[in-house]
């Protein structure tokens, strides 16, 4: 998959207090060193149920769990076909996991500096003495000549852990072999190394609390740049209602705490779509209690269901659904109240391309009567995450269940990962959709695998993004 950089990676570790870091310098004095993430690099705090699932696949698979009590784990979410999320420990990537729909299932992908958190007690090869420097060094793979021993359970293509006769770790890579076939095998390659890239991995116990008090001089920098475009876009537009629009996610709430911050209280726009989560209900009421906020809403889901009745389910690459449910009731919605209105909106370039291309302040061609701006627009999802939990913000508890964003359940543009996680935790949802989904298929006499593959999701153009968050 192509490497996709949409800014600068800020991301950087502090082996002191054993934290992320958004800036060279930790608050604690101590200098700090880049982690070698992929791009985009907008990593994320892994939740109490990522690190239960991500150890539920190493445990079921190696037979040991990767991320060990009281460590801080990153999640950064990289290209590929489906999800792969590389998985960040000690200032280094310790290995990813990736979803595979074809099979329903996760795959880990270990790196060697997992071996600094977790024994493998399956899938494990051990090699010769000689044959360590090449492997180690060049990452030569492993051939049958130095092949000392192999655990029972590796198949062909696996992923392995690839040890010394005294235990250490020196590469992982993927069985070309299984166990069966190198009984009197005296050629050939057992496993193929993946390339080991240079890394510093520093194991040491930290908390979010460490995470924030070691990032308070850049969140407090990040702060207060973001306030100043909102007072400044405030001045520049002094007759506009100031309000910001809430979508029960975490980019628009820390976009709400700036303005806040900033000006005090706002209204709060919320488009409705008829399509939202029961937990984003909940957040959205949470939050304008917590602030003592009105919040403005819209809901104008019947629109929804008679378009996709006239046009079928929307797509990543024919999303109808966000002119329909959002840009056009919202723009209605302005029209009532206000007649035009300044939104601040929760967008940020590290989400997508559109985005790091769109200016700050603009107005969407479908929704003229509103200014929208973005005070966040050049924060990661870091330090988004660091400012919530800073201010102790009360956010989405879809977060703490694997969703990495908050929008319509079935929003065509998650990946298959993301929809079967929402099939599992939310059914009744899931089981409507599904059933309007085959009525549809029925109609225009489609496979049944438009449905169960999810091929609904595209209709075979270029992908659209609507420029509303």
């Amino acid at each position: 998959m192509p490497r996709i950089y949409l800014g600068k990676i800020l991301l950087r570790w502090c082996d002191a207090c054993h934290a992320p870091v958004m800036a060279e310098t930790c608050a604690c004095g101590a200098a700090t060193r880049p982690v070698s993430v992929t791009p985009p690099g907008d990593a994320r705090p892994a939740f109490p149920d990522d690190i239960d699932r991500i150890n539920r696949i190493y445990q079921e698979y190696f037979g040991a769990p990767l991320i060990p009590d009281g460590h801080l784990a990153l999640l950064n979410k990289v290209p590929s076909d489906d999800r792969m999320d590389e998985i960040v420990m000690g200032g280094a990537v310790v290995g990813a996991v990736r979803y595979l729909p074809a099979e329903d299932r996760w795959e880990p992908l270990p790196r060697p500096h997992a071996a600094a958190y977790m024994t493998p007690a399956k899938r494990y090869v051990v090699v010769d003495d000689g044959a360590v420097p090449s492997i180690r060094d060049e990452g030569a793979s492993l051939l049958a000549p130095g092949l000392v021993a192999i655990d029972p359970a590796v198949a062909v293509g696996d992923e392995v852990f690839i040890l010394t006769r005294g235990g250490e770790c020196i590469g992982v890579g993927r069985a070309k072999a299984s166990a069966a076939d190198t009984e009197g095998m005296e050629r050939g390659t057992v496993i193929r190394t993946r390339k080991n890239f240079p890394a510093t991995c520093v194991p040491g116990e930290a908390t979010w609390d460490t995470a924030v008090a070691a990032n308070a001089d850049i969140l407090e920098k990040f702060e207060r740049s973001a306030v100043e475009f909102v007072r400044d876009v405030i001045d520049k537009n002094p007759a506009i209602q100031p309000t910001v629009s809430y979508s029960g996610g975490k980019d628009s709430l820390a976009t709400l705490l700036v303005v806040l911050e900033a000006i005090g209280k706002v209204p709060l726009i919320f488009a409705d779509t008829g399509l939202e989560f029961p937990e984003t209900y909940e957040n959205i009421d949470d939050v304008a209690e917590c602030y003592d906020l009105p919040v403005i809403r819209i809901n104008e889901s019947a629109n929804f269901w008679k378009t996709f009745d006239e046009q079928g389910p929307p797509a990543v690459d024919f999303r109808w659904c966000c002119k329909v449910c959002k840009l056009h009731p919202v723009a209605h919605l302005i029209d009532e109240h206000w007649g035009e209105c300044l939104s601040f909106i929760g967008q940020r370039k590290y989400e997508s391309v559109k985005r790091m291309q769109s200016r700050r302040v603009w107005r969407n061609s479908h929704v003229r009567n509103q200014l929208s701006a973005a005070p966040i627009q050049t924060w990661t999802a870091m330090h988004v995450w660091l400012y919530i939990f800073q201010k102790q913000a009360p956010y989405n508890r879809l977060y703490e269940q694997g969703l990495d964003r908050i929008g319509c359940f079935m929003c065509p543009s998650s990946d298959m990962a993301t929809l079967q996680m929402i099939e599992e935790t939310c059914p009744d949802l899931w089981a409507d959709w599904t059933e309007r989904l085959r009525g549809w298929q029925e109609r225009q006499e489609l496979p049944s695998a438009w449905v169960d593959d999810g091929l609904w999701r595209r209709r075979g153009g270029q992908d659209e993004e609507d420029s509303y968050n």
